[in-house]
């Protein structure tokens, strides 16, 4: 029978960063002479330090039978184990260079879903660019949502066209506007009216983007019908929009192709034909972006001051 008890495991040392190193040098040069050469140590440190870890770990790294070295199976299993803990040294170096320079670890950002995606995209991209040691956290909210991240403290910087009134706690820059415009598919009835009359679009379905947060609870936004389908996503509204299943205002970017191509109708709304969605960047008074974030509120107000 087997007895636990009985059974002792040997004890394994931890490997040292500079074990390895060279471990992963000798392999790269494919003899002890050449990482010593790399290394810009003596070969006998070179061999030292192996017979070291080879004999912390209990298993041989590399096989000596032949003229150069050639790792083992059980060496190449830890050769990868060991290039992936380099890389994760690397990444820790380069991130505490960059929060010694000011920058932050990470960004949590809020996206309003009016907000071109496209454009997010590109400032995303030379955000990467320029931070590549920091990480970032999007949401993308609708309505009240992005400034309730930002008020509790979820998201460091926010993008939103509902900043809410909150001068003791948020700091609120506007930085331009999107253009909101009234659609529906050429199906629906009120594509066939040149004129619509607020009276009548009351008389169909609204879709209308609505969010679960707090701060607009009870609230309407350019809500014109009585019938209303209030949804979550910016993304299922404009799919029932091109099912003819009711009449909506979308961001003019967004809906630019449908309307080239006829999969929507531009409605001619009696005294509202359209309106502009102003955006602002938002964050709390006593949680300022740093030096990343604060590059990053500066290219999203570009984009959006370059292109509406």
């Amino acid at each position: 029978m087997f007895h636990s008890e009985n059974f002792n495991m040997p004890e394994i040392g931890t490997p040292t960063l500079d074990q390895l190193a060279v471990l992963t040098a000798v392999a790269d040069t494919g003899s002890f002479s050449a990482a010593a050469a790399r290394l810009h140590r003596g070969q006998s440190v070179i061999s030292y330090t192996i017979a070291h870890l080879e004999a912390q770990l209990g298993i041989p790294l590399f096989d000596r039978s032949q003229r150069r070295p050639v790792l083992t199976p059980a060496g190449r299993a830890i050769l990868e184990d060991a290039r992936r803990v380099g890389l994760m040294i690397e990444s820790l170096r380069a991130r505490a260079s960059a929060m010694h320079q000011g920058f932050e670890a990470e960004i949590s950002l809020a996206v309003d879903v009016m907000f071109s995606v496209p454009a997010l995209t590109c400032v995303l991209r030379d955000f990467a660019e320029a931070f590549p040691s920091v990480s970032l956290r999007l949401r993308m909210e609708a309505v009240g949502g992005v400034t309730q991240l930002v008020l509790d403290g979820q998201c460091i910087l926010g993008l939103t066209g509902w900043p809410a009134t909150q001068p003791d706690h948020l700091e609120c820059r506007p930085i331009g506007a999107i253009r909101l415009i009234p659609v529906a598919s050429p199906s629906h009835p009120l594509a066939n009216l040149e004129n619509i009359t607020r009276a009548t679009a009351r008389d169909h379905v609204q879709l209308v983007l609505s969010d679960a947060s707090r701060l607009t609870e009870g609230q309407d936004f350019g809500v014109l019908a009585l019938k209303t389908w209030r949804l979550g996503d910016l993304g299922a509204k404009h799919a029932l929009l091109l099912a003819g299943l009711g009449w909506g205002n979308m961001p003019e970017h967004q809906v630019a192709d449908d309307l080239k191509n006829g999969r929507l109708q531009r409605l001619n709304l009696e005294g509202e034909p359209a309106y502009d969605y102003n955006l602002h960047l938002i964050h709390r008074t006593n949680r300022p972006p740093g030096r990343a974030g604060a590059w990053l509120a500066d290219r999203l107000a570009k984009v959006v001051l370059t292109h509406g």
